[in-house]
This record gives C-alpha cells, sequence and structure tokens, in this order.
C-alpha cells in the first residue's frame, strides 16, 4: 500500500533546567531578550517559559513546578543545571491523519492525547499530541496539532530571536534516515556519539547554543 508522505515542521524545540529563573536569565544573557513565564502544565509536575523564534517556532524553556507534588515527565530535568535540549515537537497537518500514517507504517505510537494550559493572561491552550514510543530518547519528535481557537505561543511570545541552527548527532546514519525518511522530518545529521540534539537561538546580543 502506497502511504501518503508525511511532511513535517518544526513547531517547537525544547530545552529543560531544574531551576526556569535561571535557565531564562542564562538565554537572556546570551540572546538579548527574555523569555516569558508561560504556564504549568497541571498533572505534570512542569512549567515552562516561551521565546518566539518567528512565525509559528519557539523555545520552551521546560522545569519542575514546585507547586506540583512530583514530575511526571522529563524526569532528567531535575538534574540539570544548565539549560540544554531534551526534545522537539513537529507539525504535520491533522494529527488524525499523522496517526493514521504511523499506523500504516507499523510505528508504535500513543494518542491522539488532548493537552491545555492556562497562559498568564487567563487565556486556555489546547492541543492534540501523538507521542512515539520510541522517540530514541527524544531525537526523533512527537507530533502536535494546535486546536483552531488557541493562539500559537510563538505569537504572543517574546520576539526578537530565531532558531539559527537545529539539528542531530547520531552514530547510525541508515536508521535515522529511515527514521526520518518515514515520520517526514529534514533534520540535518551528523554521525557521532553521544547522541543529542542540538540548536543554536540568535537573537540580538548574541547566539546561544543549546
Amino acid at each position: 500500500m502506497t502511504r501518503t508522505p508525511l511532511h513535517a515542521v518544526t513547531d517547537h524545540v525544547i530545552a529543560g533546567c531544574r531551576d526556569l529563573s535561571h535557565a531564562i536569565a542564562t538565554i537572556e544573557a546570551a540572546t538579548g531578550v527574555r523569555a516569558a513565564p508561560g504556564g504549568s502544565h497541571p498533572g505534570k509536575g512542569t512549567r515552562n517559559a516561551l521565546l518566539s523564534l518567528g512565525a509559528q517556532r519557539y523555545l520552551e524553556i521546560m522545569a519542575p513546578d514546585p507547586a506540583q507534588p512530583g514530575l511526571q515527565w522529563f524526569g532528567a530535568i531535575r538534574d540539570m543545571e544548565e539549560p540544554r535540549l531534551i526534545g522537539w515537537a513537529a507539525r504535520a497537518g491533522d494529527i488524525g491523519t499523522v496517526a493514521q500514517h504511523l499506523r500504516d507504517a507499523q510505528i508504535a505510537f500513543t494518542g491522539p492525547h488532548a493537552g491545555s494550559r492556562i497562559r498568564p493572561d487567563g487565556a486556555k491552550l489546547e492541543w492534540r499530541t501523538v507521542v512515539l514510543e520510541d522517540d530514541a530518547n527524544g531525537l526523533l519528535p512527537f507530533f502536535i496539532e494546535w486546536d483552531a481557537g488557541s493562539t500559537h505561543p510563538s505569537a504572543t511570545a517574546p520576539a526578537g530571536c530565531e532558531l539559527a541552527g537545529f539539528g542531530v548527532t547520531y552514530s547510525d546514519a541508515p536508521r535515522w534516515s529511515a527514521a526520518a525518511t518515514t515520520l517526514g522530518i529534514t533534520l540535518p545529521a551528523t554521525l557521532g556519539t553521544p547522541p543529542r540534539l542540538h540548536a543554536a537561538i540568535r537573537g540580538p546580543s548574541g547566539t546561544i547554543g543549546l
């Protein structure tokens, strides 16, 4: 059976740190732009701050939320003294179509999952996601579709920065190429170890590598 290929684009990149204020200050010192608080993720134990990277793209800084009893996802962030990339999200159109594509390709996933958070101004953001069961420890994206009634975070987060570079270091070129083709992603890959994501965020005062 011929599958309609996915054409995924980067929606947002996620940097983790155990201290949200420290991460915000570190990125501001390098770029000249200060990320704004985005809100908490109820039941997940996390909160975030956001920085626009241009139209329909943003940086999410993720940290433990001290107002919640426990950390339910991105558990490694509790030990991260400095901000670094821990994952990313891609958009590829209707999330139901994405799910069917993965099902046809026999790629295990969960979802679509409904998600939401309340912005500091009281507005509610809603989205749906599909999450790969094996995301290569965050190197492969999860997929997101924003609710039609929700303003994309890039439109309300502080502006002035751009994603000057985004890629992955991976040790198995054929495996990465096969996964990227199936998922419709064009993330540049460099052979090497350890496997990791890397990004360059450029602002009016300079660039920070994450």
